[in-house]
């Protein structure tokens, strides 16, 4: 009696731990998105990629470090279509402008880039984390109560242009003229 008893309590002891883990890691994916909702973050060229692709630097924000990591490839593609990036001549980088110039075109558009940049969401085809994914320490640091992380990112630029075209999101390059 006293052995099950134990065992019992033992069970439901492991799977109050596992319901309280599994909850807390969907809370921290929550403000996760959240904070990617705010599209809080930095963005620098790294150098040029091959070809048809952009190498940059992205800056995330968040309250765990790893989370940031994750939330840079969202805001690599982010910057992509709204914000673009300056120029380094010191890495060969070359001004990008960003794939739109309607700044209204995120809320105009909400359900289909809510759909994009959900978890695993589309976007996910288009950027690659280089490297290893390995942060180096001089790009974590500790600004608040939360990180600033940053992450070299690969992001598939001709093939995301191309994409948003076909689904009518943006102009294509020969609509302009």
């Amino acid at each position: 009696m006293k052995k099950t008893t134990k065992l019992l309590m033992v069970a439901v002891a492991v799977l109050f731990a596992t319901v309280y883990s599994t909850s807390a890691f969907a809370q921290a994916g929550k403000k996760a998105d959240k904070d990617t909702k705010l599209w809080r973050y930095e963005v620098q060229c790294v150098g040029v990629g091959n070809e048809g692709t952009k190498l940059i630097k992205v800056f995330s924000y968040s309250k765990k470090a790893d989370v940031a990591i994750e939330q840079a490839k969202k805001n690599a593609v982010h910057a992509m279509i709204f914000q673009g990036f300056n120029g380094n001549s010191g890495s060969g980088c070359p001004t990008q402008k960003p794939l739109t110039d309607n700044p209204a075109l995120e809320q105009e558009k909400a359900d289909f880039f809510d759909a994009f940049f959900a978890d695993g969401g589309k976007y996910m085809k288009f950027v690659s984390v280089s490297g290893d994914g390995q942060v180096a320490a001089e790009d974590r640091m500790k600004v608040g109560k939360e990180y600033k992380v940053g992450v070299v990112v690969s992001v598939l630029y001709d093939l995301l242009r191309k994409d948003l075209e076909a689904a009518g999101i943006v102009k294509g390059l020969s609509s302009g003229f």
